[in-house]
Formats: structure tokens, C-alpha cells, sequence
């Protein structure tokens, strides 16, 4: 690992949970590790109501495109987190992976995905006093 630890979020669409993961991510440890999304099919756009969720807590997603996940992203990220979608992950040896399992926000409303929000929130934290403590 660098001295700069860097985690890697995959959803399939790379347009919600890992869109909000990499924004808390980014919020939360600043510069202090890099942050990088993708996703097996990206979609179009991030999901508006995703946006519209991580702008009630300040913090603007609206800049992310979706990306294609490549082997060269994982290659690159000391930690690679799924978000529960059974994505086929390159696997490299000397990674960590973590599957988290959350709902999808796709087609659901800000009352759905505010308490999605909130649980990337709180395992984003745990695993920044994870990285900060290696």
C-alpha cells in the first residue's frame, strides 16, 4: 500500500450506493485517502434521487459521472467494496474486499434513500478509522 490508502466502490450501475459511498468517502477523510468509483454496466447518469439525498447533508455529488469498472481500478485500490450486487470483481491478491449489503436506491423514493444514505455513512466511518489506524 502507498502511504495514501485507496478505496475502490462497485455497484453495477455506479449511479447510487457507490456514487453516495465515494461522496461520504470524499467528505469524511478529505485527502487522506482516494476514492474512486465504477461499475460493471454504468448508467447514463447518477441517480437524481441519490444526489438529491447526499445535498440534504451537504454534500454535492452532481460533478460523478458513472464509470466502467476496469481491472486497472482494482489493481490501483488497497480496498475494493461491492455494494451487494454480486458483481463479478477482478480479484487480485493483496486486496481487501468488503460486500456491503444494501438496498438498491434505483426507482425509489428520498424517503427510501435516506436511510440507505445514512448506513453508507456509518460503515464509511468505520472503515476510515480502519484505514487510519493501519
Amino acid at each position: 500500500m502507498s502511504d495514501k490508502p485507496s478505496v475502490l466502490f462497485v455497484c453495477v450501475h455506479n449511479a447510487g450506493r457507490s456514487q453516495m459511498a465515494a461522496g461520504w468517502l470524499a467528505h469524511l477523510a478529505g485527502d487522506r485517502i482516494e476514492v474512486r468509483s465504477a461499475g460493471s454496466a454504468p448508467a447514463d447518469q447518477i441517480n437524481p434521487v441519490a444526489v438529491e439525498a447526499m445535498r440534504e447533508v451537504g454534500i454535492d455529488i452532481t460533478a460523478a459521472q458513472p464509470k466502467i469498472l476496469t481491472s486497472e481500478a482494482v489493481q490501483a485500490s488497497d480496498v475494493v467494496i461491492t455494494m451487494g450486487c454480486g458483481d463479478a470483481c477482478p480479484i487480485f491478491p493483496g486486496k481487501r474486499y468488503e460486500d456491503w449489503k444494501l438496498d438498491d436506491p434505483a426507482g425509489q423514493g428520498i424517503e427510501a434513500v435516506r436511510p440507505i444514505r445514512d448506513e453508507i455513512r456509518d460503515r464509511v466511518e468505520k472503515l476510515i478509522s480502519e484505514l487510519d489506524a493501519r
